[in-house]
């Protein structure tokens, strides 16, 4: 639990930003949510409490801003009215005068604007909270777009951070319930994703490496970084001019055909998500455009924008993903189980409850197409009131996964993701045998084998002994069972290894 001398020096740091967070909670008459996450006041019933809390959100700036967008995604732990309120929340950024803007720009180029381009339009292109974007023209001809960091930023959302990180450890130290929502790990990932998209030298390198990642979907666009003139505080990558997937009619206008873009942008996300392990976190359509085709017969083309903020999937949360969605899919209850179970961070939960819960899941969702949207609008209130709680990278893909068959189906009302993944399942058992079959991890498994079997001997003759223990103390207990499994696994080990052996004398 924080002490008395941990607050009073946050206090002490940050009593500028404190005073002005206070005032915020006063004016919005927060003092019921404050009672509710076990800071004192009165906890009250208020109808309009949620968006109260949006509305201060937005008036403490980016962070609080930020903190309210991952809570959207937590319909596993917040009711409803929560989450519609946090999932409108939108962040006041007024455009600055580009000469407040021009100390930092200078300092990071090394000269003036003017001479660092052949063309830098002082007027700005678009505004958001932590930065705002200029158009400009390289010396070759090249139309490229000027991403700058707003002044003073970062000591502010540092700031906020050590606030937060405060307040979660007081929450989560004076109520069980606010525990469960484990403040302090949320934080933890606030502060990460606010401390990544704060350099943009991370949104670059993120650039290039989906670009990589996504070499073989030729549709797919990642703008270039220009790393000659791109630092901390600037980025500059080439300009894309495309048009928002969020009106089919207009992408019609412009020659682009709702349907292929929805089929690309379902190939994009089970790309990035389920074969290659790093995806964007936020596939909203202000952060997508829909392009006509590079050439006659190429196809319609999908570019993604604002890589600050990117997501990463373990293979083997990869493979759990999966596993869950095809169960879903296959009308199989008990796998569906099998994977909440695993997943829960709040305790275990009995086994028949959560098969209930998958049977109720799998009755809704088994059959017919497969709209992510309306699936997690029932599976996030079933955890809720199972008690269940999701690891945040989970919540991080199943965010992505929706805010993207959210776009789609806006553009194509008859998006089926199910038949995307089904299309997409060859290339990712491929995967995943490619990944099995990797050098380095033949070479690993190779190597712990040897060693099993160089301690053969050994570990035979500790195995005997246990067996005859056993045996003179009666029938076979679980430890007897154990010893027995272990010595199978040994004598496997010098078989395979035996076997390796023949195979490389015929090498």
């Amino acid at each position: 639990m924080p002490t008395i001398l941990q607050t009073m020096t946050v206090a002490a740091r940050d009593r500028a930003r404190m005073a002005e967070v206070s005032a915020v909670i006063a004016r919005f008459g927060l003092d019921s949510l404050l009672a509710r996450l076990g800071l004192g006041g009165e906890a009250r019933e208020e109808a309009d409490l949620p968006t109260r809390t949006r509305r201060a959100l937005e008036a403490l700036g980016p962070t609080y801003v930020k903190l309210g967008q991952i809570l959207a995604t937590r319909r596993d732990l917040l009711p409803d009215e929560w989450i519609a309120a946090f999932e409108q929340l939108q962040s006041d950024a007024p455009r600055l005068p580009f000469e407040a803007l021009r100390p930092a720009v200078e300092a990071a180029l090394g000269e003036p604007p003017e001479t660092a381009f052949a063309r830098f339009d002082t007027q700005p292109l678009a505004a958001a909270s932590i930065a705002q974007v200029h158009r400009a023209e390289m010396h070759d001809g090249t139309e490229v777009a000027v991403k700058i960091r707003r002044p003073g930023i970062r000591p502010r959302m540092e700031a906020d951070l050590r606030l937060l990180r405060h307040l979660a450890a007081l929450a989560e130290a004076r109520s069980a319930g606010v525990r469960r929502m484990m403040p302090s790990a949320m934080i933890e990932q606030l502060g990460r994703e606010i401390l990544d998209e704060l350099d943009f030298t991370n949104e670059g390198r993120n650039a290039d490496l989906l670009r990589a990642d996504l070499a073989q979907l030729e549709r797919v666009v990642v703008p270039r970084i220009d790393w000659a003139h791109t630092s901390e505080g600037v980025l500059v990558m080439d300009f894309v001019a495309g048009v928002p997937p969020r009106d089919p009619a207009l992408l019609r206008g412009e020659g682009i055909d709702p349907a292929s873009i929805a089929d690309l942008g379902a190939q994009l996300v089970l790309e990035m998500v389920l074969v290659n392990g790093r995806f964007h976190a936020d596939p909203h359509p202000g952060n997508l455009l829909c392009l006509p085709p590079s050439a006659p017969g190429t196809g319609d083309r999908l570019a993604l924008l604002d890589l600050g903020s990117v997501g990463f999937v373990s293979p083997r949360r990869q493979h759990e993903f999966l596993t869950f969605i095809l169960s879903l899919r296959g009308n199989d209850p008990g796998g569906v189980a099998d994977m909440l179970g695993l997943w829960s961070q709040a305790g275990e939960v009995p086994r028949e409850r959560l098969l209930a819960a998958a049977e109720r899941l799998v009755a809704r969702h088994g059959t017919g197409a497969l709209v992510l949207n309306s699936m997690v609008a029932d599976f996030f209130p079933l955890l809720r009131k199972e008690g269940l709680v999701l690891p945040p990278d989970l919540v991080l893909i199943f965010k992505a996964m929706v805010t993207m068959d959210g776009v789609l189906s806006g553009i194509a009302p008859d998006f089926d993701l199910s038949q995307a993944l089904t299309a997409l399942r060859g290339r990712l058992v491929a995967s995943r045998l490619t990944r099995l079959a990797s050098p380095d991890r033949l070479e690993a498994v190779l190597l712990e084998i040897s060693r099993l079997s160089a301690d053969a001997p050994r570990l035979m003759r500790a195995a005997t002994a246990r067996l005859e223990k056993a045996e003179e103390a009666g029938p076979e207990t679980g430890q007897g069972q154990a010893v027995r499994h272990a010595g199978a696994l040994v004598a496997g080990a010098l078989v395979l290894h035996a076997l390796i052996g023949v195979i490389a004398g015929f090498l």
